[in-house]
């Protein structure tokens, strides 16, 4: 993967690639940024649904590579172009998502509520620029952070991983001061770096429980990504803690040696208002439908302790 830092390095390393039609793909809220792309798609929104996708994907004919900008919507709709037309994309994060650095993605099917994936996505570079997450509100800030902090713990579940710490160490340090500060652009560089790591962690190890919750919650009620790992994320680690203890250690020690590494995660989500599933619309009497969809997620079926539907239920009744 070619990794570059700032922006003005985006039309050389196109050249490089030899891109001269790339689509850009992206939000409203970017569609009219100043870049050297004139072919654009600016109809992302959130989860990637399945009708942006082919909307998008019909953008790409004739086209010869893709920009995605943003979040990890943008990046996961430009994901699912790429693997749809094999054209090679070019991913430029906005937010801590870290969804760059994987070949899959999620799309979601409005109609079903439900959240489902695809792989193949053809991701031949990153381009980092700190100054684009200066604007993101606190809320975003810390739920797309946690994310990644849930991409650097479950990475630890399968041993020492110096990406996974390093990521953690650095959300862990950063994320306090980007919440109080949004416009610390050297908070913001410090945390976009935790974020790549740990996005490098996550395609070295991919995803588990937290994930799998949280994926189940976004696909049912449409809730930012960033908002439900925040939450499902520390009962996740008391969970899996009697098989991988050695994982909470490590997430502990990368957390500048905290007691209690899943009370740590619970008060850095609190920084971004992220308390209880209630707060976000979630029913008490669907937990145990959302319980059943997780469990059948692959994040679910590959988690290090076998997690039930009750399992799953009584984790997700303990933060509503």
């Amino acid at each position: 993967m070619i990794v570059r830092w700032g922006l003005a390095q985006l039309p050389s390393l196109l050249a490089e690639l030899g891109l001269e039609r790339p689509l850009l793909v992206t939000s409203a809220r970017f569609g009219d940024f100043d870049l050297p792309i004139s072919a654009r798609f600016a109809g992302v929104r959130r989860h990637a649904p399945l009708d942006v996708v082919a909307e998008a994907t019909a953008a790409a004919a004739s086209l010869d590579g893709l920009v995605g900008l943003g979040g990890g919507s943008a990046i996961d709709t430009a994901k699912a172009v790429s693997a749809a037309t094999g054209l090679r994309l070019v991913a430029v994060p906005t937010t801590y998502a870290g969804s760059e650095w994987t070949s899959y993605f999620g799309v979601r099917d409005e109609g079903r509520r439900h959240k489902s994936g695809g792989s193949g996505a053809q991701t031949v570079a990153i381009v980092y620029e700190p100054e684009l997450t200066l604007a993101l509100p606190r809320e975003e800030s810390v739920g797309t952070a946690m994310n990644a902090l849930a991409h650097a713990a479950e990475a630890l579940y399968a041993g020492s991983c110096e990406n996974a710490s390093m990521g953690a160490r650095l959300i862990g340090t950063w994320l306090p001061v980007v919440a109080e500060t949004g416009a610390d652009l050297e908070a913001r560089t410090r945390l976009l770096e935790g974020a790549m790591h740990a996005g490098i962690a996550l395609s070295k190890r991919g995803m588990f429980l937290a994930h799998a919750m949280a994926q189940a919650l976004g696909g049912r009620y449409g809730i930012s990504h960033g908002a439900m790992n925040a939450l499902c994320l520390g009962p996740a680690l008391r969970f899996n803690e009697p098989v991988v203890p050695h994982a909470l250690a490590a997430l502990a020690d990368a957390l500048d040696g905290v007691a209690d590494p899943a009370a740590h995660v619970e008060e850095l989500a609190r920084l971004g208002g992220f308390e209880r599933l209630r707060d976000h619309g979630v029913p008490r009497d669907e937990l145990a439908g959302v319980a059943a969809s997780a469990a059948e997620r692959a994040p679910a079926r590959a988690n290090p302790r076998p997690a039930t539907v009750a399992d799953i239920e009584s984790l997700l009744r303990s933060i509503w």
